[in-house]
């Protein structure tokens, strides 16, 4: 088991790693719409959408993935009445991948720093 530490995603605010190496496997701690310049969480729902797939893709590419090789995202959203603009986000960040990941959207109550959505994933090396 190998820790992925970029600074191309925000630094974890807690006791935890960005991401974890397993075999051929890449494990990413949910991120949040953070910019990892700033330290700070972006405003409006579209650009922590934005900024949280940013920052997942990095540590997936630091680990040694691509975009396309995430194979399962799990996404935890304040409000589910922000799924059709998720998903439009979703689909322009997934649009090059000739098989798009499984998915699961969970709307939750709170997040933490007052974020409006969280997305981790699970990917391969390759």
């Amino acid at each position: 088991m190998k820790r992925i530490e970029t600074e191309r995603a925000p630094k974890p605010v807690a006791s935890y790693s960005q991401g974890i190496l397993y075999g051929n496997f890449i494990f990413v701690s949910g991120q949040l719409g953070i910019d990892p310049e700033t330290g700070k969480l972006l405003e409006s729902f579209e650009e922590q959408s934005k900024q949280a797939l940013k920052n997942l893709i990095s540590i997936v590419e630091t680990g040694g993935g691509s975009r396309c090789s995430i194979v399962r995202v799990t996404v935890y959203m304040k409000n589910l009445e922000n799924f059709s603009k998720f998903n439009k986000i979703y689909e322009d960040f997934f649009k090059s991948c000739p098989v798009k990941p499984t998915r699961v959207v969970v709307g939750v109550s709170e997040l933490p720093l007052g974020a409006l959505l969280e997305v981790e994933c699970i990917a391969v090396r390759g």
